[in-house]
Parts: structure tokens; C-alpha cells; sequence
């Protein structure tokens, strides 16, 4: 196996790599949102069964200033995963340019031997048919 080779196949590995940390971190984000419409939709019962009531619950106001603060710390916590999903989708593109470059690289190799090969392969020829001039000429 040659160089290039490795360095080709550790590049696939690096973004097959990223892309599975792409698809936890977006999976993640979609838990997240997920969590967070469940939270609004659990304080807006709440608060529809509280407004139902003839008195107040004495701990309505404890438990919506905690779903707020919950709501608030799902949103900053959705944000830092975006954030971070779109740092992984540019290491991704860095590390699919790379991959692409190695294979690039192969790809030249391999034309410019394939068209030695050729060229060997025409002197060759070239060689066996004036040969066989050569002798034709001279019977």
C-alpha cells in the first residue's frame, strides 16, 4: 500500500469520524428542542388547571419560575449545541477538502503512469515494427 493510500484511508476515517460526531451533536439538539416544547407544554397545563381552580396552589409560582429557569437554561444549552454543530460541519468540510486533495493527488499518479505505461508500450511497438521493416527491407 503506498503513501497516498494511507493518507487517503486515515482521511476517510477523520470524516467518517466527524460525521458521526455530527450526527450525536444534532441528535442531541434535537432532544433538546424536543425537551423544551415538552417543558412549555407542561407549564401552559399548568397553569390552565391553576387558573381552573377557586384558589390558588401555593407552590404555582415556585414551580413556574423553575420551568423558566429550565426554559432558559434548554435555550442557551440548544444554542451551544448549533454553535457546535456548525464548528463540526466546517471541520467536516476541512477534512472532506483534504480527502479530496489526497485523492486528486492518486488520481494524477495514476494517469501520469498509465499514460508511461502507454508511452512504453508505443516505443515498444514502434520498435518491433521497424524491426520488421528493417528485415524486410533487407531480404
Amino acid at each position: 500500500m503506498s503513501e497516498i493510500d494511507s493518507l487517503i484511508r486515515l482521511s476517510r476515517w477523520r470524516v467518517d469520524e466527524k460525521r458521526k460526531a455530527l450526527a450525536e451533536l444534532e441528535a442531541l439538539a434535537e432532544h433538546l428542542q424536543s425537551e423544551a416544547v415538552r417543558l412549555t407544554d407542561e407549564l401552559a397545563r399548568e397553569k390552565a388547571i391553576a387558573e381552573a381552580q377557586a384558589e390558588p396552589a401555593p407552590g404555582l409560582g415556585a414551580y413556574i419560575r423553575a420551568s423558566l429557569e429550565r426554559q432558559a437554561h434548554l435555550t442557551q444549552s440548544i444554542a451551544e449545541v448549533q454553535d457546535r454543530i456548525a464548528r463540526a460541519r466546517d471541520e467536516i468540510a476541512e477534512a472532506f477538502q483534504e480527502l479530496k486533495r489526497y485523492e486528486i493527488v492518486q488520481s494524477d499518479r495514476q494517469q501520469k503512469a498509465l499514460l508511461r505505461r502507454r508511452r512504453r508500450e508505443t516505443a515498444t511497438l514502434d520498435e518491433i515494427g521497424q524491426t520488421q521493416h528493417q528485415r524486410r527491407k533487407s531480404t
